[in-house]
């Protein structure tokens, strides 16, 4: 190891140290954790595939194979406080947020464990203990309550700041302008994430919109910034400068993560807009997973053996959390009137 990767490994030993002893905030981005994480979504995902195949998970399924970075970067940066709201590609969130691997899949399975009781399925889970206000299936529709959300950090002055996911198709919705243009006016703690993966369902981003996406809300006064959403370090550095930017008081800020999904939009898509050497120049040369596992590597941070270890590992989350979903009971008949209504 060079004197320089040496004394970059102590000062990235040194500031974990003083996050677990409270003398810095909980955000930074431990390569080697990042990594896992990335990996278990990556693994998770790839066994729910399996289970949609075998009929075990019904409805809609969309996969977040290929942008695992943007998840992971954005929650190493995150505190405690901060909410979190995405879309209907929603299980990478899940995951890194600490929700279980057990939880989600069953939810997936529409077995009673699930995080909503087996009635929401892929697209409307949440989690209130993590601060996961859920997927939601209706394109651009998690934006405005995403904004809502930041209205409420403001408002308890808590300090938290809230998350907010949109796809490059949802760009376009009426109702995502309508909440810039409120979060701008009252300087809301908003960060949108627009998860640029070049299709909309089908429709490639250069046939759909006009302009730079990450520039929409310059008639706002929002600022925008272009990320490269395949590399966790580029992504953890965008988002700490705008969490901190939103958390000041200074208002919202717009985060263009340009990824790439290696699967159809959800399980029932053959994804034929695009070709096989596309997806594949993607797998190959820019895999965020791949690329970090490259540096830890190169960087002394991980060799082989520690690297197949947590390989094993996730192997053994994700196989366990298919078991507790298949082995999990159906909801009984009656849980179609609980959690519909709250009485005062």
């Amino acid at each position: 190891m060079s004197k320089g990767k040496g004394k970059d490994k102590m000062k990235s030993a040194a500031k974990l140290k003083a996050v677990e002893e409270n003398q810095l905030p909980n955000t930074y981005l431990d390569l080697p954790r990042a990594w896992r994480d990335m990996l278990l979504i990556r693994r998770f995902e790839e066994r729910a595939a399996q289970l949609y195949g075998m009929g075990l998970i019904g409805g809609f399924c969309h996969l977040y194979n290929g942008q695992e970075a943007v998840a992971v970067g954005l929650q190493y940066a995150q505190r405690e406080v901060d909410t979190v709201v995405t879309s209907y590609r929603d299980h990478g969130q899940m995951l890194v947020m600490g929700m279980s691997a057990d939880g989600v899949m069953a939810e997936l399975t529409g077995r009673i464990d699930g995080y909503s009781k087996g009635k929401g399925g892929s697209m409307h889970m949440f989690s209130r203990e993590k601060n996961f206000f859920g997927g939601h299936g209706i394109v651009g529709a998690q934006v405005p309550i995403g904004t809502g959300l930041g209205f409420s950090h403001k408002y308890k002055g808590d300090g938290g700041v809230c998350v907010t996911y949109m796809g490059d198709g949802a760009l376009n919705q009426g109702q995502v302008h309508e909440s810039f243009n409120m979060a701008a006016l009252w300087k809301l703690p908003v960060v949108y994430i627009i998860e640029n993966n070049l299709y909309a369902m089908g429709t490639a981003v250069k046939r759909h919109t006009s302009g730079e996406l990450y520039r929409r809300g310059e008639p706002y006064g929002i600022k925008g910034v272009q990320v490269d959403g395949m590399d966790v370090t580029k992504v953890y550095d965008a988002a700490e400068e705008a969490l901190a930017h939103a958390r000041s008081g200074k208002g919202p800020v717009i985060l263009e993560m340009q990824t790439y999904r290696y699967r159809g939009h959800s399980m029932s898509d053959p994804g034929k807009y695009r070709s096989k050497e596309e997806v594949e120049l993607y797998k190959t040369t820019r895999d965020p997973i791949d690329t970090l596992r490259s540096k830890l590597i190169a960087d002394g941070l991980m060799d082989e053996a520690q690297l197949k270890d947590i390989e094993k590992e996730v192997k053994q989350i994700v196989a366990d959390a298919a078991t507790f979903a298949q082995e999990s009971p159906q909801p009984d008949p009656s849980e179609l009137y609980t959690d519909i209504l709250i009485e005062s």
